[in-house]
């Protein structure tokens, strides 16, 4: 996964000491409801949601457009929060040995324009999953996963 010029500074002054990154993670939904998710290259062969860190002047809508316009082709609008997830269980070691405890802001999305095309610098598969077939996800994201399936409009804060 490609590093921020912004993490690359960071990471000049902390080494790979635990950085807290605030982030932004997209629920899209197809026509059968079933989420879309990415497996990204060299995280054996774990799934995520679309999303990823936010940058310098941005909001953390405009993170989660442009992150999932980077990585699927897609053009999204946020809609609602279904939640923000902070654990400390969240905290994860990049095999590098960066460490990140991550801020994710996980938003139901609407697709406005695009075509479903992943980059495949970053990505390198993007699928469908409904409820009961959900793929090996990263930790944060599987508790992402099962809360966009609960979301009932009212937000979850993990």
């Amino acid at each position: 996964m490609p590093i921020s010029e912004y993490v690359a500074r960071l990471r000049r002054c902390v080494g790979h000491d635990p950085l807290i990154l605030v982030a932004a993670g997209a629920c899209i939904r197809d026509e059968q409801g079933r989420i879309l998710l990415v497996k990204r290259g060299g995280e054996e062969d774990l799934w995520s949601v679309p999303g990823g860190g936010m940058d310098p002047g941005e909001s953390l809508s405009e993170t989660v457009v442009r992150e999932v316009r980077e990585e699927t082709g897609l053009i999204v609008e946020p809609v609602e929060l279904i939640g923000i997830y902070s654990s400390p269980g969240y905290t994860f070691t990049y095999p590098n040995q960066d460490q990140v405890s991550p801020v994710i802001a996980f938003f139901e999305c609407r697709v406005t324009e695009g075509a479903l095309e992943v980059d495949m610098d970053e990505i390198v598969e993007a699928r469908y999953f409904g409820p009961d077939e959900l793929p090996r996800l990263m930790t944060c994201c599987l508790a992402k996963a099962l809360d966009a399936f609960a979301y009932k409009g009212k937000a979850f804060f993990r």
